[in-house]
């Protein structure tokens, strides 16, 4: 299989995988802290790719580490709590519809940092993005006063750090393999997770059915969500662009808007015209001319 259908097996695999992602986090929340859940998610990850990939790590230079460190902290560490904190609030499907920014946010950031071009097209797109963006949340602020939407500013915060991430991967860690970047970032943040759970009621709680329950849920996000998720990614960033990769965002809203609807979520016809207001600049940002 020559690499142009590959990375579209890996867009596909990621959409299904990350899409699934958002309620899982909610049925984490069910008898954890966002707090717990983010750190949880970093450990079980962390623990599962040192089992996989811990001889990966002798690839990684003394040079190449800092940039593992930076990957890791705005890749992973930051958004895995400010998505969790985001959902104590915010419904999961409408958190994976403004995750569908990170395109957005990667031209601009890509732009603005690291030398990429840009196109008049691609600057309508960020704009038509925004306000998508604006419209969703004004909207669900109206539909669903017993949330507070102020929370959604840590979505965007979160695929600020996802577009930075992919920039840095991109232009520092192309010749690493995924595997080695992944376990590498993990590494870095293992010890970070475990005192920051450590600080937290977890000893408490360990004993509820519910946490319990909870704890197999961000397990299974962490493995599968993070882990075998962040590997594959890795590897589509190097095969493809940082714009084409974050592209998985035009799919995870589909996958995550339906287990939204199995778990008595529902947007409202503003809602829906909202994200796809938001998938239109995303389309028009991330589309290439012809040649």
């Amino acid at each position: 299989m020559d690499a142009k259908q590959l990375k579209w097996i890996y867009l596909l695999v990621l959409s299904l995988i990350w899409g699934s992602s958002f309620i899982l986090i909610k049925r984490g929340l069910v008898g954890l802290t966002a707090i717990q859940v983010g750190s949880f998610r970093i450990i079980f990850a962390a623990l599962f790719l040192l089992i996989i990939g811990f001889k990966s790590l002798k690839k990684i230079s003394c040079q190449q580490w800092k940039y593992v460190a930076l990957t890791s902290l705005f890749g992973t560490f930051m958004p895995a709590y400010l998505f969790a904190i985001a959902e104590t609030e915010v419904d999961s499907s409408i958190v994976a519809i403004l995750n569908s920014l990170t395109p957005l946010n990667t031209l601009v950031l890509g732009t603005i940092a690291f030398g990429i071009q840009f196109q008049k097209r691609q600057i309508l797109g960020v704009f038509i993005g925004l306000v998508g963006c604006s419209l969703l949340v004004l909207s669900g602020a109206s539909a669903h006063p017993g949330q507070n939407y102020y929370y959604v500013g840590l979505v965007v915060i979160a695929t600020i750090c996802y577009a930075l991430n992919v920039n840095l991967i991109k232009k520092y860690l192309s010749d690493l393999n995924s595997l080695s970047i992944t376990t590498g970032n993990f590494t870095v943040l293992l010890l970070p997770a475990l005192l920051i759970l450590s600080t937290t009621d977890i000893t408490q709680r360990v004993s509820l059915e519910a946490t319990q329950h909870s704890i197999f849920f961000v397990m299974i996000l962490g493995v599968m969500g993070t882990g075998i998720a962040n590997v594959i990614f890795f590897k589509l960033i190097q095969m493809s662009s940082p714009v084409f990769a974050t592209s998985v965002t035009y799919l995870i809203p589909i996958v995550a808007f339906f287990w939204g609807l199995l778990d008595n979520e529902m947007l409202t016809p503003i809602q829906f015209f909202g994200a796809f207001i938001i998938l239109i600049g995303v389309y028009l940002s991330a589309k290439k001319n012809k040649a």
